[in-house]
């Protein structure tokens, strides 16, 4: 590292200015020793680093940028698939990064590890001679503060120079970057390739004054692994019974190199009951105990009898961190002797009802819904890289990666100021997000209020009106708690939930309620749905509505109660149905808070399947538009459910005909992978809470992918991998505020609505990432333009 004489003032300056210290004159280079990919790649052969501040308090990205040439940036500006991302790497300043310096050939150069490539690959920046050797030495310290307020959540002021200190990563050498250079003398002994068969990268201009002698190449030396330290273990409480005594090797996954590390050789895990409902998971070792938690839904527990092993995620709700273990087995037969044990305790903690008096078949139901074979100690799937670029593959027509946004739908807003004001006058947030078939509108609910945007282009959102106080017929305000399009996108149902007896409908034309339907005196609608899945397309006038325990149609057109008494199916017990969803042909899924699912081909007579629940309640539903999958959302985790039968009935939907009781479908649990979801509470403090789920949807569309979102993260899977058992078939976006809403554009897989509390936005589906510790742990950045919204009231 450069010597560090005086480290003064952070020199941050005005707090309102985004960029803090720059140096404007160096190229960027991937230096990759152990690919075959080639061994050092120039990637900007004139560019500039920037450390810059992002909206989010002590969070700070190091930018690189490419320089252009006179007349170079203009004649790119005006290109019509111009792709600024190209011209352009950020990464979030993180520990993580081992951030350091060397001179080498009289040149300062500052490399960082390739979070999101192979052990070993860095990118190195290597300044020009002409950078002044002040300005490199203040950006060393700049990136030291930087990385302390982000890993302390408080002032660089506060630091003391050995809090700083340990950002000084001396035990990682800088590998030499040239475009010519060979990589570092490896010892081939008893390897059939020797090194000169590894393919170099083609040879890059270098700038005159460069001096490209070779250096001497250093030893490669594989950075030390710290493990993640852990919370104080829990004593496990008095047991009732015990399910299982299993041995394994206990692993813990280290947020810091990304790899799982032993934690002990010869642990032993216990499940077993300790109270009414209450069950524990207990690891210990011959010296210590590890693990001492209570068995819930939220420990993620996922398994995988092709590697033997057992991932699951332990939270510190104190301190707001989670962390992955890897429990491994030695055969087959111990693994499935816990996971029986595991099982029993979680199904009947979440049921409150015997595993005992579970049916046989419906035991083998749940226990194929908790088996995986996507972990991530599986080999890597051949076509990886195929799948990112078929995801990708639009990337370079991007236009603008965070598409358009509009922050503020107010119609009061002073003429003068046609940009975004105080988002927060109204004291709202927005709460629900309804995308138009028929017509190119979304709608958003805020308080009282209902923002409408239109649909431009192929990834434009355009702020059009706002309709203001939404009140009843006879003038009674209110704020609507579930919203659905009718009748050609022309309408919208919505409901009070103070008065769950009656719904609403509003005429979209004139921005105002209408009507005003009494349902039935005693049966309250807590879910409605339409009539089939594109119905809100044509003028049908007819919907679904749920209670607790009923399923009926609602018609408009009846003089009095709008239930339609020959299609009413009423259950004697509570069953507490929570969601619905149609197929284009009119059958129905219906969901319940006890977490089953029941299929139906029509209104008015018994399931023809009733799909047992895995014990989470299920929050949203939706169904494929030929009814073969279905989508039931968790707050951790997405059921995706098969209903073509084989066999007996083959060819059969399970709307249409009950499943066999020895050829249930096979569900599966889609799940982000743990490791991911332990770096996403290291970074947002907050446990999986998973929005409503929804396939991509079109008259002329075949589903293809899934969104849903959690805290500030949104997510697609694609359908194909994930019916297929890949590994970690879905990707992400990280904005800096929680999500609200989100859905697929009608008729596209492309692009996607997102509500957060106070904007909305458009963005391709391209721009997510394969998840990684960079991808999670940075927020897109702010916007570079916002929408002019202007005063268009009804």
């Amino acid at each position: 590292m450069f010597v560090l004489r005086n480290l003064g003032k952070f020199v941050f300056g005005d707090s309102t200015k985004q960029d803090i210290i720059q140096l404007d004159q160096g190229q960027l280079y991937i230096v990759r020793p152990h690919s075959v990919k080639g061994y050092s790649e120039c990637i900007f052969k004139d560019a500039q680093a920037t450390i810059r501040r992002t909206s989010t308090q002590y969070h700070y990205q190091l930018v690189i940028q490419r320089a252009f040439e006179e007349g170079e940036e203009q004649l790119i500006d005006d290109a019509e698939d111009s792709d600024d991302t190209r011209d352009e790497k950020t990464f979030l300043l993180d520990e993580s990064l081992h951030m350091r310096s060397a001179v080498r050939d009289g040149h300062a150069v500052f490399a960082w590890r390739d979070l999101s490539g192979d052990p070993g690959d860095v990118y190195e920046f290597v300044c020009d001679t002409t950078v002044q050797p002040s300005s490199i030495q203040t950006f060393e310290v700049v990136s030291m503060q930087c990385q302390f307020e982000r890993k302390y959540k408080r002032s660089y002021e506060t630091a003391t120079e050995k809090e700083l200190n340990q950002f000084i990563f001396t035990d990682s050498p800088i590998p030499p970057a040239s475009p010519v250079a060979t990589p570092p003398n490896t010892s081939n002994a008893g390897s059939p390739v020797g090194a000169s068969k590894v393919p170099a990268a083609p040879a890059a201009p270098v700038a005159p004054a460069r001096n490209t002698r070779r250096p001497k190449q250093p030893e490669t030396v594989t950075p030390e692994v710290v493990a993640t330290v852990t919370p104080k273990t829990k004593s496990a409480p008095e047991a009732l019974d015990v399910f299982c005594t299993e041995k394994a090797e206990l692993h813990l996954f280290d947020l810091a190199s990304g790899t799982f590390v032993l934690q002990d050789s010869e642990a032993t895990a216990v499940v077993s009951e300790v109270g009414k409902w209450q069950y524990w998971l207990q690891i210990e070792g011959p010296e210590q105990a590890h693990v001492g938690i209570p068995v819930i839904a939220d420990i993620n527990p996922v398994f995988n009898f092709e590697y033997l092993s057992f991932i699951f995620n332990q939270y510190d709700f104190e301190n707001g961190s989670a962390f992955s273990w890897l429990l491994r087995f030695k055969d087959y037969e111990t693994e499935e002797r816990f996971q029986e044990g595991l099982m029993r305790a979680l199904w009947e903690q979440l049921n409150e009802q015997k595993w005992a008096k579970f049916k046989d078949q419906d035991r083998e139901y749940v226990m194929d819904a908790f088996n995986d074979l996507t972990m991530d100690d599986a080999p890597q799937e051949a076509d990886e890289d195929e799948f990112y670029e078929y995801e990708n593959e639009d990337e370079e027509q991007l236009q603008d990666d965070e598409g358009s946004r509009s922050e503020e739908y107010d119609t009061d807003e002073d003429e003068d100021d046609k940009h975004v004001r105080n988002i927060n006058d109204d004291g709202d947030e927005n709460s629900q997000l309804a995308v138009g078939f028929k017509h190119d509108r979304s709608f958003v609910v805020r308080g009282n209020k209902i923002g409408v945007f239109k649909h431009v282009g192929d990834n434009g959102l355009e702020f059009s009106t706002t309709i203001n106080s939404v009140k009843t017929p006879k003038g009674k305000g209110f704020v609507p708690s579930k919203v659905m399009l009718h009748e050609g996108d022309s309408s919208m149902i919505m409901q009070d939930e103070t008065n769950p007896h009656n719904l609403y409908r509003m005429d979209l034309e004139y921005g105002k309620v209408v009507d005003d339907w009494k349902i039935h005196d005693d049966i309250p609608v807590k879910v409605f749905a339409p009539e089939k899945k594109f119905s809100q397309m044509t003028g049908e006038k007819t919907f679904l509505g749920l209670s607790n325990n009923a399923l009926f149609r609602i018609d408009p057109r009846l003089s009095g109660d709008k239930l339609v008494d020959s299609e009413l199916k009423q259950y004697v017990t509570k069953n507490d149905f929570s969601a619905a969803a149609t197929t284009e042909n009119g059958y129905i899924a219906v969901a319940s808070n006890k977490g089953d699912i029941r299929l139906f081909d029509r209104l008015g007579i018994n399931a023809k399947t009733l799909l047992p629940a895995l014990g989470e309640a299920i929050d949203g539903l939706d169904v494929s538009k030929n009814g073969r999958y279905v989508l039931a959302t968790c707050k951790t985790y997405l059921l995706l459910i098969d209903t073509l039968q084989t066999g007996k009935n083959e060819g059969k939907l399970g709307f249409q005909k009950a499943f066999p009781k020895d050829e249930k479908p096979k569900p599966r649990r889609l799940t982000l992978n743990p490791m991911h979801v332990a770096q996403m509470q290291a970074e947002t403090k907050s446990p999986l809470s998973f929005t409503t789920a929804k396939f991509n949807t079109g008259v002329d569309a075949n589903e293809t992918a899934i969104i849903t979102s959690t805290g500030p993260f949104v997510v697609t899977w694609n359908l194909k991998r994930a019916l297929a058992g890949k590994r970690d078939p879905y990707q992400i976006k990280r904005y800096q505020e929680e999500v609200k809403a989100d859905n697929f554009r009608f008729g596209s897989d492309k692009s996607v609505v997102v509500a957060f509390a106070n904007e909305v936005d458009m963005v391709r589906k391209q721009t997510f990432s394969k998840p990684s510790r960079e991808s999670i742990s940075t927020p897109v950045r702010q916007l570079r333009n916002r929408n002019a919204i202007v005063d268009s009231p009804y």
